[in-house]
């Protein structure tokens, strides 16, 4: 009986611990929550931007390529962003770049996330010469900004969709090496990976199934900076000529195209592309930090 007695006080002291943990953790997470009020402003913000470049679309349906009488036309009932110097809509001009750019930043995110962590978790639990020979070429491609990178490769390539999106991504691809790399170094001689390396798993399923899900946790929160600069990033290649070419609608380009209207007082050709870019890019840094909290937090 005494001993049955003892088991159950044990069994209640851990309930209570593990209830006093789970509150804790969501008392962590509600202060999280409530100090990242950006973060979920930010989220709103880039669903506003989404819906508005894929829901839009289906009732303002004005062909952004066709060109009308009325070049730079003022903001108007018929033209709700006025129109460009070859009499194009802005407003359908600027839902059609939000699509392409939007899918540049993801493709671009996912291109180097993927590929990156990839590397970092093969050059990390590996080691020895493998790891040296990818940290060196990590470094040697580290040495130049990302946009300096993109910006050669594109000009090699050319200026398709599919050259800009493979420069940034392998711009990008570096940092996402060294950040995995990183993780992986701390949780590879970890206790619960030595267990599962003794129970007779393999070698590559314990980094699969062990290492890697354990090590990806800060290159997701990279990955939401990513997305921001990766739109930067294609915005600046369209607005100096060596991305994305007119006449497809893309935020840089638009911006190019309206830059010579400053001076002349035509302000809708310029500054609404370089509105939405600035809140697109600033709500992606807003869920990054966000992100970043909730991962401290978790």
């Amino acid at each position: 009986m005494a001993i049955a007695g003892q088991a159950a006080a044990q069994e209640a002291l851990a309930a209570a611990d593990a209830a006093a943990l789970a509150l804790s953790r969501r008392e962590r997470l509600a202060l999280a929550a409530r100090q990242n009020r950006l973060a979920a402003f930010g989220l709103a913000v880039l669903v506003a931007v989404v819906a508005a470049a894929f829901v839009v679309p289906l009732f303002y349906t004005t062909d952004p390529f066709a060109t009308e009488s009325e070049i730079l036309d003022a903001p108007s009932w018929d033209h709700p962003f006025g129109t460009d110097v070859f009499g194009r809509d802005v407003l359908a001009r600027l839902l059609d770049a939000a699509q392409l750019d939007l899918a540049i930043a993801v493709s671009v995110t996912l291109l180097a996330l993927l590929g990156g962590s990839l590397i970092g978790l093969l050059a990390g639990y590996i080691g020895g010469f493998v790891e040296d020979v990818v940290m060196r070429f990590t470094d040697l491609m580290l040495s130049f900004p990302a946009f300096i990178l993109a910006l050669a490769i594109t000009a090699m390539l050319g200026n398709e969709v599919k050259w800009v999106i493979v420069s940034l991504a392998f711009a990008y691809t570096p940092y996402f090496v060294r950040l995995t790399r990183g993780e992986v170094l701390k949780i590879r001689d970890s206790e619960f990976v030595d267990a599962a390396r003794m129970v007779g798993n393999s070698a590559w399923r314990v980094a699969y199934r062990h290492v890697f899900p354990n090590s990806i946790a800060p290159a997701l929160v990279l990955a939401t900076l990513v997305l921001g600069y990766s739109i930067l990033d294609a915005s600046a290649l369209g607005f100096l000529g060596i991305g994305i070419k007119p006449p497809t609608s893309e935020w840089g380009t638009m911006i190019a195209d309206g830059a010579g209207n400053i001076v002349t007082g035509q302000w809708w050709t310029w500054l609404f592309p370089g509105l939405t870019i600035l809140l697109v890019v600033l709500a992606f840094n807003w869920i990054g930090d966000g992100l970043r909290n909730f991962v401290r937090s978790a």
